[in-house]
């Protein structure tokens, strides 16, 4: 099988410029090609993991993956897809968020072997650029015209949304950092969302007309649901790919509770099991759909936290919901016998663990009758746990379906 083959099976390709032409290149050479990632949040969340599995399919076959961080860019706000202008955001917390991105990509890709992936930041480049020479050089290969009729621009302005020069210049740089990444380490592939097909387009051209080279490009599908709803965030947040801002154990959780109609297609996806295994995994789960989910769950979490990780997770949802036992893995909350002078509200503690933005939302969570304590229904809203409710020093508090934490009461 090919690589373009393989792509294509698992469901990777939306669109691809000259496919004929790249699918030869791949087959004969081992090529470089970049995905850039800007540093506007303190994470990629997990509609950012189809960027990253094509990267760690394409080094399989032996190609070299470059791993642009937008620093740079960041500083702009990339107007694909956005209603509105994005939060400008300091230098230190672009440093911060570029830390915490690179430390995904360290899990996913190889930065080791003799076809490493390469981490650069566009800030080498763009930050000393001289505004007066770059319009002289570049500018003249981009007309307003074209700009105009790119999707990014076009939906801002049919629905009279406001658009800034600085977001307008998003793509002309972002045409910059192929060709500079074109000229610094060969690049010639840039891959990228459906959404930035405009873009992608531009480095291609601007490329062709300032150095006279061939360069390709392909983007990967929008990322849905089977509901039709983006991947990455859902009624209760943002599913990260940092531990810190997203468990382990949620994570895994997160996999195994997704809808029955998306498990082959993500396993596919988001796993690096053959085309042949999944096919096998579909037919000996046929009469039970959580047999797949569970694989999948744990496949995936291992990619992201490891083995231990995963199977410690499996662990603790098989315990949390056996009945028999509290599990020991679930997130705690510490808690002396003298604080129980006062009162211990369970809306409090919800916002302590992390499991709610605030008081007033875990008081609606507990009157919408979302909230269990020890797996009973909690129906006033300003309950207090009570040294009662705790058996061999441990209470067991549920939000929703999917998160549950211990309250541990020591002396």
């Amino acid at each position: 099988m090919t690589l373009i083959e393989e792509l294509k099976q698992r469901g990777f390709i939306h669109q691809c410029t000259n496919e004929k032409a790249l699918s030869d290149l791949l087959n004969s050479e081992s090529i470089k090609f970049y995905i850039g990632f800007d540093c506007t949040a303190k994470s990629l969340h997990v509609g950012s993991l189809i960027q990253i599995m094509i990267m760690r399919l394409f080094q399989k076959y032996g190609h070299h993956p470059i791993v642009l961080i937008g620093k740079g860019t960041t500083k702009i706000g990339d107007p694909s897809g956005k209603d509105e202008t994005r939060k400008i955001l300091s230098s230190k917390d672009i440093d911060t968020n570029a830390s915490n991105l690179e430390k995904v990509f360290n899990k996913f890709l190889d930065f080791q072997s003799n076809n490493k992936a390469i981490l650069s930041d566009n800030s080498l480049w763009l930050d000393k650029l001289n505004y007066i020479n770059f319009l002289r050089d570049y500018g003249k290969h981009f007309t307003i015209n074209k700009m105009l009729s790119f999707d990014s621009v076009k939906i801002r302005l049919e629905r009279e949304q406001s658009l800034s020069f600085v977001e307008f210049n998003y793509m002309i740089f972002q045409a910059y950092d192929f060709l500079e990444l074109n000229e610094r380490s060969e690049c010639i592939l840039q891959i990228g969302g459906s959404d930035q097909w405009g873009n992608i387009v531009n480095g291609i051209e601007l490329i062709r007309r300032s150095i006279g080279k061939e360069s390709f490009g392909l983007t990967t599908p929008l990322l849905t649901n089977a509901n039709g709803d983006k991947m990455g965030k859902t009624a209760d947040g943002a599913i990260w790919l940092n531990e810190e801002f997203f468990s382990s154990y949620d994570y895994w959780q997160f996999w195994r509770n997704i809808d029955d109609r998306d498990v082959f297609r993500f396993l596919k996806l988001f796993t690096d099991l053959r085309i042949d295994e999944i096919e096998k995994i579909e037919s000996d789960s046929k009469n039970d759909i959580n047999l797949a989910k569970i694989i999948l769950a744990n496949y995936a979490t291992t990619l992201l936290h490891g083995k231990d990780a995963a199977s410690k997770a499996e662990q603790t949802a098989q315990d949390t919901f056996s009945g028999d036992s509290i599990s020991e893995n679930l997130p705690k909350i510490s808690l002396l016998e003298k604080e129980f002078k006062q009162p211990v509200y369970i809306y409090d503690l919800i916002v302590k663990i992390g499991f709610s933005n605030s008081k007033s939302e875990a008081r609606k969570l507990i009157r919408g009758h979302g909230v269990k304590l020890n797996q009973s229904v909690v129906k006033d809203e300003l309950y207090e746990l009570l040294l009662e409710d705790v058996s061999d020093n441990k209470a067991m508090i549920s939000v929703g379906k999917k998160k549950h934490f211990i309250v541990e009461v020591t002396q």
